[in-house]
């Protein structure tokens, strides 16, 4: 199967795109696609939706994803916002990371998560299949064929590669068999484009034989849930860094918290067991009752060698796993589809060139190897031994001191920093002048909202005077590209405009017209001819 191929039937095409796999990865990528007008299947092999709070953490580029989908205001209603990030060193400092409203996660269930999307999905026109396992796929230049059936045994939800009930363990990032097996029949489906959402065993991923490579995190982690009596602070995150060992400590809705952190293989999965990692290397004085859930699971280290084969792309955990510290892995999954669906609905819309669509696996690989960089060096950092420890401890003490944990690391956590390769219109943009982001980067904070969600791809900010002559050159740069390019203005003393891309980054900016016009001929690259 090609990776590029160059003879795609693109345009007009009123066969839904098939999503495999309901989990919040796929359900974006459906949401945004139904969003744009393109219908949409969504097939997933368990019966019912999964259970249990699992990822918990929403960093604000997610919750602009949730925003635009207009869930915002119930996830946080059903969630809880974390106001600071508390590093409790073994020497008896504190280091405290405020967050800001910048920078702030929502804590949520992942099953609230879930069930928001799933709300989103309806109200769009479309629904989960589920009870619908993929056991094979064939493409092709033209379409991909899938062989569906249903599944004659499958996981208890919870239980799909992640903590449940007391007493679970499982395996985060694991590549291997499904854990069903397909006896009620089959059928086949076709479709013009195929998203596999469908996890780390995704079928999808291993019927195109596409590399899963990395290993595992030598590490084993506890996950527990419930009540824990005892005054801390509860609008904060803690990490407690004891010489005896790590633990978090994480508020949940509902007065519940989440304990976890880096245990033996054998550690008992009982609420015994829980309370003495709590009182080894928690601060004292706290009880845990009544749990919810006690579970123990590995993590795996792993990005799949592209993300798309020809007319196949992978989204989330099928694509990449990492360490769970940071709570970036659902968020970096809900990116992916983000990323993908505005440039797959343009290319069906006949918007875009098919071209574009061959920007996604460099952008969201080289953002995943970021991403698993960064939290294993976090994961390492946080279990180092006494010695590590001690060098940690004062590394950590000078970045407060001088601002660096609030200023960079609160926005590492948050995305804030993320950057993408300049790869979308086939060469660079310019380099943008002092003070305006760089093409790849986010889109600044002090960008606002557009008044209205516009029709058009990207969206053209200009900066300084409205009447001005860069004003002036982008509402006619605009008025070329009807349905592609919206023009807006935002009032701000220095001059200048950016190309915002709808995945929330930064196609192109400069300051003058010279370069505006360029962007123009860059524009005409990715314009459908």
């Amino acid at each position: 199967m090609s990776e590029n191929p160059t003879s795609e039937p693109t345009g007009g095409s009123a066969d839904p795109v098939v999503v495999v796999g309901a989990g919040p990865c796929g359900l974006v990528t459906a949401c945004e696609l139904l969003r744009h007008g393109v219908p949409v299947r969504v097939l997933e092999a368990a019966k019912a939706p999964p259970r249990g709070s699992r990822a918990i953490l929403l960093w604000p580029p997610t919750l602009e994803v949730l925003d635009g989908l207009g869930l915002l205001q119930e996830a946080e209603a059903c969630g809880i916002r974390a106001k600071a990030l508390a590093y409790h060193m073994g020497d008896g400092k504190t280091l405290r990371v405020p967050l800001g409203a910048a920078n702030q996660p929502l804590l949520i269930p992942q099953e609230e998560t879930d069930r928001l999307l799933r709300g989103a999905l309806e109200k769009l026109g479309g629904a989960v299949e589920y009870g619908t396992r993929v056991t094979d796929v064939a493409a092709s230049a033209d379409a991909v064929t899938l062989t569906v059936g249903k599944p004659g045994r499958t996981e208890e939800p919870e239980r799909a590669g992640k903590p449940g009930q007391p007493g679970t363990s499982a395996t985060a990032g694991e590549p291997g068999a499904d854990g069903a097996d397909g006896d009620g029949g089959s059928a086949t489906v076709t479709t013009p484009w195929l998203i596999g959402a469908d996890g780390v065993g995704s079928t999808v991923r291993q019927r195109l034989g596409t590399p899963f490579t990395g290993g595992g995190v030598p590490m084993t982690f506890l996950l527990a849930e419930g009540e824990v009596e005892g005054e801390f602070p509860r609008e904060e995150v803690h990490y407690f860094l004891r010489p005896a060992g790590v633990i978090l400590l994480s508020p949940l809705p509902g007065g519940k918290v989440r304990v976890s952190g880096p245990v033996p293989p054998e550690f008992p999965c009982t609420q015994e067991g829980v309370q003495r990692i709590l009182d080894e290397r928690g601060p004292g004085g706290l009880r845990f009752v009544s749990p919810s859930a006690i579970g123990t699971f590995t993590s795996q280290e792993r990005i799949a060698e592209t993300l798309r084969s020809g007319r196949v792309f992978l989204v989330g955990d099928a694509a990449h796993v990492h360490s769970v510290v940071g709570g970036q892995g659902l968020n970096l999954g809900i990116q992916d589809g983000r990323n993908l669906a505005w440039k797959l609905a343009g290319v069906i819309g006949d918007r875009l060139a098919p071209g574009v669509l061959d920007s996604y696996s460099t952008e969201r690989r080289a953002v995943a190897e970021q991403v698993v960089q960064s939290t294993g060096k976090m994961v390492r950092m946080a279990a180092a031994g006494p010695a590590a420890a001690r060098l940690r401890n004062v590394a950590w003490a000078l970045m407060q001191l001088t601002g660096v944990l609030h200023r960079w690391y609160a926005a590492m956590l948050a995305g804030r920093l993320t950057r993408q390769p300049d790869v979308l219109f086939g060469r660079p943009a310019p380099k943008p002048p002092r003070g305006l982001p760089a093409p790849g980067s986010r889109t600044p904070v002090w960008v606002p909202a557009p008044a209205a969600p516009a029709d058009s791809v990207f969206r053209l900010v200009t900066l300084g005077p409205e009447e001005g002559q860069l004003a002036s050159s982008a509402r006619s740069l605009a008025a070329r590209f009807p349905g592609l390019v919206a023009h807006d203005h935002v009032d701000r003393r220095r001059a200048g405009w950016l190309l915002l891309r709808p995945d929330g980054f930064v196609a192109a900016s400069g300051n003058t017209d010279a370069r505006l016009a360029e962007t123009g001929e860059l524009l005409e690259r990715v314009a459908r001819r």
